[in-house]
């Protein structure tokens, strides 16, 4: 797409993909510095970390308990920190690649500026941020809003990151719309990973939890409840001003 104007959503532009394969084709994976923020279980830097040995991974999350878990279960080049997107603690144009994969969305709106000041000073002139956001339409949209709406959020952490695309030293590579396939073999396997979470406190009671449940079983089949989850992703560059 264009990165003349950014757009929240497109729907004419959606190919179906796992972001893996979108990150391999997109972004500067060789030799290289690659900082995750608000990382979670950090499942897909795991991944490009075992897929590009030569490069560092360090991954940042603030939930002091799946921080934990991730000490657990390190790599020999993942770096795992417990600190903010707000307040990273790199130096100053060090860094040649950032993704945030669908973590801009909780960071509180008040310091959510300041993570995109963090940014672009941590980033290397000609250095890549990589922006994966949901986008607020489709089944599994609406179930996941039955858990925990974020319209409004996901909406802030779009005006963020054109508020970034718009600095003098910053500019929009482009967007890309991506249908991600999503499977969960059971009620069980996706309540672990959506509901009985840590870094975001959930207020949901019996009649809700039901309500979710049943619309989850809905989707069931031979497989397993099958989804394509719609991803908006927004790639910037750090210019190089001299």
């Amino acid at each position: 797409m264009s990165a003349n104007r950014m757009v929240l959503d497109n729907q004419e532009a959606y190919l179906t993909g796992t972001e893996m394969e979108l990150m391999e084709r997109l972004l500067p994976l060789s030799d290289c510095r690659v900082l995750e923020l608000g990382c979670g279980s950090a499942r897909i830097t795991r991944r490009l970390a075992r897929a590009h040995p030569d490069c560092h991974f360090i991954a940042t999350e603030v939930d002091s308990v799946q921080h934990e878990k991730n000490l657990g279960d390190t790599a020999g080049n993942i770096s795992f920190r417990l600190e903010g997107a707000q307040s990273i603690g790199e130096p100053d144009q060090s860094v040649d690649v950032v993704l945030m994969l669908k973590s801009l969305h909780h960071v509180p709106g008040s310091v959510m500026p300041q993570a995109m000041s963090e940014v672009a000073r941590v980033l290397k002139p000609g250095g890549i941020a990589y922006f994966s956001e949901p986008v607020y339409q489709g089944e599994f949209n609406a179930l996941m809003s039955l858990i925990h709406d974020e319209k409004r959020v996901r909406e802030l952490a779009f005006k963020t990151i054109q508020s970034l695309s718009e600095r003098d030293d910053m500019e929009l590579l482009g967007q890309y719309f991506l249908n991600v396939p999503g499977l969960y073999g059971s009620w069980e396997s996706f309540e672990s990973r959506f509901l009985n979470i840590t870094h975001t406190k959930l207020k949901i009671d019996k009649p809700r939890y039901r309500q979710i449940k049943t619309a989850f079983m809905e989707h069931m089949g031979p497989r397993g409840a099958e989804f394509l989850k719609p991803h908006r992703i927004d790639l910037l560059r750090k210019r190089n001003i001299r």
